[in-house]
């Protein structure tokens, strides 16, 4: 039984792996403790999540029906993400593992996201070309066995989640921005608005410009006409940020010669996103945002570090 803990950012969580499945999977997330201040503040998310970590861990074990003793490997994320929060969860599991001698997994929080596509009821299986997309990461990934992914393209500015949430900003929605453009968009018309996307060479990505295009046309607009066109906008502006994810990645596919495609990260639970690649294989809509179990998932394709060695391991903020 693996312990997945995972603290990259603004959600605390916890999970308990038994091979493939889900035993208890904790999140608590920290968005409303942020959302007044438009964004994850580091220091604030890192102060939470000392007061968290300790009560998820707990209620994990009980979820689970289970306790420290039946625990054989205990998972973290080690990083990207905020350094402050990423020493919380390693800290804490590096006290549960030398108090109780058992060897140590530290997980990129990269291929755990690609891992929650390995967990039951219903695993997927290479090869297959995997989209990223998440607040902080932009990937393009050639996926041919479990544990090793090859990065084809990425973003050169903002990251899609990232261009969510300023476009969330701009438009006088609330925090989390990816979430609120969603449901505000489905009230919209699309093709109301036509905003640019940046094509660069190869297989990389850029959000910036169509951030810059909103942020013009929302000058250009009164307050009285910004209220009436909101839904528009946001439908428009997640129409041309999709179209860019979507065609990335049938390019990338084809290139690579993989006929499967797979979308995962906070990005992969945007409705738009899902129904414009209805081939893809995604993870269950709780799986796609930050969480422990797909932590504990990509534990089992990762090398441990053997008791004690694991205690001078140290965080890093970007990959």
């Amino acid at each position: 039984m693996i312990l997945g803990i995972e603290t990259s950012c603004d959600e605390t969580a916890a999970a308990l792996l038994e091979g493939g499945s889900i035993r208890a999977n904790v999140v608590a997330s920290q968005a409303d403790l942020h959302a007044r201040y438009g964004g994850v503040v580091p220091e604030v998310a890192s102060r939470r999540h000392l007061e968290l970590v300790t009560p998820v861990i707990r209620e994990a074990l009980e979820r689970a029906g289970a306790t420290l003793d039946d625990v054989t490997l205990v998972a973290v994320t080690q990083g990207p993400g905020l350094i402050g929060a990423l020493l919380v969860g390693l800290s804490a599991a590096k006290a549960i593992a030398w108090a109780r001698r058992l060897p140590l997994v530290p997980v990129d929080h990269l291929d755990g996201h690609v891992a929650s596509l390995y967990l039951e009821p219903d695993p997927v299986e290479p090869p297959f070309l995997c989209l990223l997309a998440s607040g902080g990461h932009t990937l393009l990934l050639e996926v041919r066995e479990r544990g090793r992914a090859l990065p084809l393209g990425t973003t050169v500015d903002d990251a899609a989640g990232e261009a969510f949430d300023k476009g969330a900003r701009l438009l006088g929605l609330g925090y989390p921005g990816g979430a609120e453009i969603d449901r505000l968009a489905r009230d919209g018309d699309p093709e109301a608005f036509r905003f640019p996307v940046a094509r660069l060479a190869g297989l990389d990505f850029s959000f910036s410009g169509v951030k810059t295009a909103l942020l013009y046309t929302v000058r250009d607009l009164s307050t009285a006409e910004l209220e009436q066109r909101r839904a528009d906008l946001a439908a428009s502006y997640q129409r041309a940020i999709v179209r860019a994810l979507v065609e990335g990645a049938r390019r990338a596919a084809r290139q690579a010669g993989l006929e499967r495609l797979a979308i995962v990260g906070g990005v992969a639970a945007n409705s738009e996103l899902r129904a414009a690649l209805p081939e893809a294989a995604a993870a269950p809509l709780p799986l796609c945002t930050d969480n422990a179990a797909m932590i504990a998932s990509a534990a089992r394709y990762t090398r441990n570090v053997p008791y004690p060695r694991y205690l001078a391991l140290d965080a890093y903020a970007s990959s």
